[in-house]
């Protein structure tokens, strides 16, 4: 079990998470949104957050809600502190998810040196892969990422066509080179907002996580083992996995 106590904490750098849940989640259904959805009796966003608290080096979460529930967000937040030692805070996000995690930075203090960034869609990351990922940002890599191994064959297409129109094969990649990555990722904070600000003035920037960003600055990005568990809730099947497997948690370890 991970140690949570103050003592624990204070050799190693100071360490915010920044949860960006601004977002609207459609493919999961009309409601409210993704992050606020229930699972096992207590929105997603509760868990995902727990599950950053309860890391041996972090010392603040950041949560990033959307605009208009900024409030409700922080009296939900309230309802279920962190443990000791942990500070909560909760700010407005942005029209997109850079923006809301750029949002996020701009509110941790000055001392706080590694910064990991956290999906709410995935609320049931063990603690264990949260210390992998800060433990290697600690060891001295600038960026952090875990991953598994890509199961699936992968077909790359030319472009995508319309919807259920037949899509040409142009290339399968080897998959025992591909892996699907997963948050929480870790990054020296100065490398991170260095890549924020470098995104600001590229228009053209495409990406789709923050290791995105940091590999667009020529730093290296490594990566670690990720957790099957750590699986994001994106459609309704997804959030029917979630509770079978916070069920068995339960069950199991009392979690």
């Amino acid at each position: 079990m991970t140690d949570t106590t103050p003592e624990a904490r204070a050799p190693l750098p100071r360490t915010a998470a920044v949860i960006p849940a601004a977002g609207s989640g459609v493919r999961l259904g009309p409601g409210a949104p993704k992050a606020l959805r229930p699972l096992g009796g207590t929105p997603m966003l509760v868990h995902a957050a727990h599950a950053m608290a309860r890391a041996r080096a972090v010392v603040l979460v950041v949560v990033v809600a959307p605009a208009a529930e900024t409030e409700a967000v922080r009296s939900l937040l309230d309802e279920h502190p962190p443990p000791p030692g942990v500070d909560q805070v909760v700010v407005a996000g942005g029209a997109t998810r850079q923006e809301s995690v750029r949002l996020g930075l701009d509110a941790l203090p000055e001392d706080i040196e590694a910064v990991l960034v956290h999906d709410a869609a995935r609320p049931l990351v063990p603690v264990d892969t949260v210390d992998a990922v800060a433990a290697a940002v600690h060891a001295g890599a600038p960026a952090v990422v875990p991953a598994l191994p890509v199961t699936d064959t992968v077909k790359r297409i030319a472009a995508p066509t319309a919807d259920g129109a037949p899509e040409p094969v142009v290339a399968t990649p080897d998959r025992s080179l591909l892996r699907a990555v997963q948050t929480p990722q870790g990054f020296d904070r100065a490398t991170l907002v260095k890549a924020h600000d470098r995104l600001v003035d590229d228009a053209e920037a495409a990406v789709t996580d923050d290791a995105g960003l940091v590999e667009r600055l020529g730093v290296p990005v490594v990566l670690v083992p990720g957790h099957e568990e750590a699986f994001k809730v994106t459609r309704p099947l997804d959030l029917v996995l979630a509770e079978a497997v916070l069920a068995r948690r339960r069950l199991n370890d009392g979690f």
